[in-house]
Formats: C-alpha cells, structure tokens, sequence
C-alpha cells in the first residue's frame, strides 16, 4: 500500500494539510486520536467511513515526513 494513493493535499482543504482521500479528516486529526489512546477500531467505529488502509496511510505519509526532517546540531 503507498499512501500516495490515499493522502491528498488540496490548496483550498483545510489549509492544504494532507487529508485522508480527498475527505475533511486529516492525517493529523489521525494522529492525535492514536496519541490520545484510542484504538484504530475506536476510530473506525466512530468514523464509519474511514478504513483500515487510510488509518496506515496516515501512520506511513507521517514516517516518511519524520525521515525527511533535518535537525541541525549545536556548535
């Protein structure tokens, strides 16, 4: 599965965050409801219309933002 089929970014949607399949819900507000305990059959149960590769296509769009980030070291 590639994300890339999943995770879309539009200019006028939610201020161009990436979100899951052209919907409202972005990978963030994925993120921050696993960070907050909840399952992904929590979230699939309150979010019917979400599936199972769209919650694992937010975990991997964000593990390949995390290997891009660059953090400089202090002289």
């Amino acid at each position: 599965m590639d994300y890339r089929d999943i995770i879309t970014i539009e200019p006028g949607k939610r201020g161009g965050k990436p979100c899951i399949r052209g919907m409202r819900i972005t990978v963030y507000d994925i993120l921050e409801y696993l960070a907050s305990g909840m399952t992904i059959s929590d979230i699939l149960e309150d979010f019917p219309h979400l599936t199972q590769a769209d919650i694992l296509a937010s975990l991997s769009y964000a593990a390949e933002r995390e290997k891009q980030t660059r953090v400089g070291l202090a002289a």
